[in-house]
């Protein structure tokens, strides 16, 4: 595996795994590879820093003394209040959590039987409303071929534990 740092036209930098670096050229000519935030299909590698072995990477100079090492000075992000977790970190973030919210209040889960409820839908044996759920990638793309609209969701199901 190998880890890039891509950046968009638009401005947009974001890291991505890929099998191999061979494996992100075909991604990319095939038009797979795409922004993280805006969708953009035109990406590139950006300069980034090798990752290097903690154990080749050691110096064998010898430590400075303790009286010459400065003291370390706080940074300005240092002074400010700690960063929830539980809070989105970003504006991405933020967007996601607010669609998820959205389809979650004006939407039925219906789990697992996503892909027979969107058909009966189709047929007329169910009424229609929006619905979201779960379904195998076979089926989804049985459902597409079939003419009924769906689409991938960003994001899985809240899942309650006790």
């Amino acid at each position: 595996m190998i880890q890039y740092r891509l950046k968009c036209t638009n401005g947009h930098s974001f890291d991505s795994w890929f099998q191999s670096a061979s494996a992100f050229d075909k991604l990319k000519a095939g038009g797979h590879v795409a922004c993280a935030f805006c969708g953009t299909s035109d990406v590139e590698k950006a300069i980034m820093a090798p990752r290097l072995n903690a154990k080749e990477n050691k110096k064998t100079e010898a430590p400075i003394p303790a009286a010459e090492v400065p003291a370390p000075q706080p940074a300005a992000e240092d002074t400010a209040k700690p960063v929830s977790l539980s809070q989105p970190g970003s504006e991405a973030e933020a967007a996601l959590a607010k669609l998820k919210a959205h389809v979650e209040a004006n939407s039925y889960y219906v789990g697992k039987d996503f892909a027979k409820e969107a058909r009966a839908m189709h047929t007329g044996d169910s009424p229609e409303r929006a619905i979201w759920g779960e379904t195998k990638l076979e089926d989804a793309k049985a459902l597409i071929d079939e003419g009924i609209p769906v689409a991938p969701l960003p994001f899985t199901p809240t899942r309650k534990t006790n």
